[in-house]
């Protein structure tokens, strides 16, 4: 009889055979041929290390250097790689509290025990060389090299913006991005952030018992290799940029200065302002803090983020919807007797003559004048509706690229405000309002809001007879031919070219004419400056003066406007410093030095 348990015996065996001749294959794939084993098995020593790369450094139009990286250093910790160490030699070298020593080495824990992560950021290169001495003492511990960001001229802080660490929110939203990496957070760091950032890389690194590196890991098949960032040529004249933040000194608001024929800005001043460099390094966030707290908001961007009542600048704007609806021409007349009257209602004027031509009204900013302008554009016969009036007037007005955003290379642009026929609808519960109802709009007051930048802008607009570029900040990126083509598209406004002529004639005439001009202390010998001033209301104080103008008249190569809060008549402060600024830009020298001086010492912040 035969034993059935005999062929079980050799079934059995050969399974186990089977088994054991999987593993011996599996064994040699792990140890022979799969380095990402070998990998992990000797996870415990090596060291990754993350090659920060630099970024781009920014110049201004003239190449000359804003913005450069100055090397510091990171000191690493991996948590689960620490051993006992002596915390008070190490809170000697680093110039840091045992009890910060403690709370560091639990944050990094917290975030990770066997991952890397920042113990002690942006030490100096006297300390980094002390801690390397001793570094074999402390176990799970390693230096990362990496730049900080130097302002040299100490200017544009709002134009070229900060870098600081990522948030959480950041990581999470972006897988580049891990903690202990920096990011562009304002101005141009922050738009241009993907081109200045550059490419980060690795190296991993052999080391020993007591945590030296003993050589590259893997002959360097693992490691990348970081990619600097794109250099990046600003549009700002880095010395009109200094000279219009010293004359803004002391005192509270803005400078915008385009290219007409480019859309370049040249100079965009945001007052107070403060050193960048106050927010690299270290003292980031105690500084921050300081500004954050300070009562002028030297962090808030007045020239890109303020909404003002343009005041009698906007009167330019309205001449021209006259001009285009063939209401008015440059041979009517209006009357002024110290105002405008109608019914029970007055809008005040200064004492000029009367009556006065389309120029003239320029000129003398005559307020009557553009209140009788407006009522007939609002109260236009053609249309059925005083709304629907309205409607087309705002359509006019908003080509000119006022209420809404431009499009500029600014994150935190905002739109500004010309309301709409709706919202007259709503505040006077009724849509049979009139002309006289919103008459202020005649003169740039009542609900408008306009940015500096936009009437920066509208001011280039006018210089070049109905056209625009959007206007930008960054005028070459290392490695690309051409900026985005949206800056190079002409936009039109829909007034039709040949209506400017009179009213830059009529500016002209605001500087450069007689007695009762309103802005002859802008004056220039040689350059014909055109320009209008304005004066703002402000219910919470003393009114503010403003100045837009552009030169020379024919061929503008500066547009630009002024704007100082509580500054009073557009002739007291914006325009003098708008004249200097266009000699500046100009001639590179300043011959009225008289008037620069009694700007550059004016203080209007004594009573704040």
């Amino acid at each position: 009889m035969i034993n059935p348990y005999i062929n079980r015996k050799y079934i059995i065996g050969g399974i186990v055979i089977f088994i054991l001749f999987i593993y011996f294959i599996k064994l040699f794939a792990i140890q022979v041929i799969d380095d990402k084993y070998k990998l992990s098995a000797e996870n415990n020593s090596k060291r990754i290390v993350i090659k920060h790369s630099a970024r781009g450094l920014i110049f201004d139009r003239n190449n000359k250097l804003l913005v450069y990286n100055e090397a510091a250093y990171d000191i690493m910790i991996i948590p689960n790689q620490i051993e006992n160490f002596d915390t008070i030699t190490l809170s000697d070298i680093l110039g840091i509290t045992q009890n910060n020593i403690n709370k560091n080495i639990i944050k990094a824990r917290n975030y990770s025990a066997r991952k890397p992560s920042i113990f002690l950021k942006q030490v100096s290169a006297k300390t980094y060389a002390n801690f390397q001495e001793h570094i074999h003492k402390y176990k799970g511990f390693f230096v990362q090299p990496r730049t900080l960001r130097k302002y040299p001229m100490k200017i544009a802080s709002n134009v070229l913006g900060d870098v600081g660490e990522v948030n959480k929110k950041t990581i999470e939203k972006d897988n580049y991005y891990k903690s202990g990496d920096y990011i562009g957070l304002n101005g141009i760091e922050k738009f241009y952030e993907k081109e200045l950032r550059g490419r980060k890389g690795v190296e991993l690194f052999l080391v020993d018992v007591h945590n030296r590196i003993k050589g590259s890991f893997a002959n360097g098949k693992y490691d990348t290799t970081s990619v600097v960032g794109k250099n990046i040529t600003a549009t700002i004249d880095a010395n009109l940029q200094l000279y219009g933040e010293m004359l803004m000194q002391n005192k509270i608001g803005s400078i915008v200065a385009i290219e007409p024929k480019s859309g370049e800005i040249l100079a965009q001043i945001s007052s107070p302002t403060f050193d960048p460099n106050l927010l690299v390094g270290r003292v980031r966030s105690e500084n921050y803090q300081k500004l954050v707290t300070d009562t002028l908001k030297p962090l808030f961007n007045r020239a890109l983020m303020a909404k003002y009542p343009p005041g009698s600048t906007f009167k330019l704007i309205n001449a021209l919807i006259g001009l285009q609806d063939k209401l008015i021409s440059k041979k009517t007349h209006f009357g002024c007797s110290n105002g405008y009257h109608a019914g029970g209602l007055t809008v005040g004027c200064h004492s000029h003559k009367s009556p006065l031509n389309l120029l003239e009204s320029i000129q003398h900013s005559c307020n009557s004048y553009y209140c009788n302008v407006f009522r007939t554009i609002v109260e236009n016969k053609d249309y059925i509706k005083h709304a629907d009036a309205y409607t087309h007037w705002r359509n006019l007005v908003v080509s000119f690229g006022l209420g809404n955003k431009l499009g500029s290379d600014f994150y935190n642009e905002i739109s500004g405000f010309v309301p709409k026929a709706s919202y007259y609808d709503k505040v006077h519960q009724t849509e049979n309002w009139k002309a006289l109802n919103i008459i202020s709009l005649a003169i740039g007051q009542g609900e408008l809001g306009i940015t500096p930048l936009q009437m920066a802008n509208m001011t280039a607009t006018i210089a070049n007879k109905g056209r625009y570029y959007i206007p930008h900040i960054v005028k070459k990126i290392e490695g690309r031919k051409d900026i985005n083509p949206k800056y190079t598209i002409h936009h039109y406004t829909k007034i039709d070219e040949k209506h400017f002529t009179d009213v830059i004639n009529g500016m002209e005439l605001v500087v450069n004419g007689g007695i009762g001009s309103t802005a002859r202390i802008a004056k220039i010998q040689d350059i014909t400056v055109c320009g209008k001033t304005g004066t703002a209301e402000n219910p919470h104080g003393k009114d503010h003066s403003i100045f837009i103008a552009f030169a020379p008249k024919e061929n503008p190569e500066i547009a630009l406007v002024v704007f100082i809060e509580n500054g009073g008549f557009g002739s007291s402060w914006a325009a003098p410093i708008a004249s200097l600024m266009i000699e500046k830009y100009l001639t590179d020298t300043i011959k009225r030095t008289y008037l620069e001086k009694r700007m550059l010492d004016g203080n209007l912040l004594k009573s704040e």
